[in-house]
């Protein structure tokens, strides 16, 4: 039995409307997020390297800040990977809107487009709290490297916030990937409508 279109929440329209404002940013964002991403990680490499030799040169304080100051690029480059699957999800979800509205319009019929559904909201949502939060851990290990190699933070004092750091790094890293996983769920839920859609105005027809 095939579900009909008005079991969706859809709003009705003449023509085919354009993308929202997530799906334009995603339109803008998605490339430069990834671009950004390759230049964090490029960053964390090269402070990895100068870290291994201050370590080979015993200076344990150098060895300890460059260590805080590449996990803050390395999870700097994270941050824009994460950043980047979710505005090229929005992209996508923006280009099934924009071309199912379209194809409607195209065949004469009214034109229905998807309300914003529950998954894409909490997906917004938790994409902004968990980039929120990587920010400040990144913003948190920079403040820590200078704060030790101005001779203010002992190394004993800044392990322990390396801990604290790498907590909240793991619970951002786990938000991102839930709300990305809530996107491909708002994807699936996105194509079985226009499925339906396309069905119905094929028996209209």
């Amino acid at each position: 039995m095939t579900t009909a279109t008005y079991e969706f929440d859809t709003q009705t329209s003449t023509k085919a409307l354009d993308v929202n404002v997530p799906q334009r940013a995603g339109r803008t964002l998605w490339a430069p997020a990834f671009a950004m991403s390759l230049m964090g990680f490029a960053a964390g490499m090269i402070l990895a390297i100068v870290k291994a030799r201050a370590i080979a040169d015993g200076d344990a304080v150098l060895a300890a800040s460059l260590n805080n100051y590449g996990i803050a690029a390395m999870f700097f480059g994270f941050t824009m990977v994460f950043t980047g699957i979710s505005f090229a999800i929005a992209r996508i979800l923006g280009e099934f809107r924009v071309g199912g509205g379209r194809t409607q319009e195209a065949v004469g019929d009214e034109v229905k487009t998807l309300k914003m559904p529950a998954t894409a909201k909490a997906f917004i949502g938790l994409m902004a709290m968990a980039m929120m939060i990587l920010m400040a851990a990144v913003i948190g290990h920079v403040v820590v490297g200078v704060q030790i190699n101005a001779e203010s933070l002992s190394l004993v004092d800044a392990e322990r916030w390396d801990l604290w750091l790498e907590a909240a790094r793991r619970f951002a890293v786990q938000l991102y990937l839930f709300a990305i996983a809530l996107g491909l769920a708002t994807i699936i839920y996105v194509i079985r409508f226009q499925s339906i859609r396309i069905r119905e105005i094929a028996k209209a027809t």
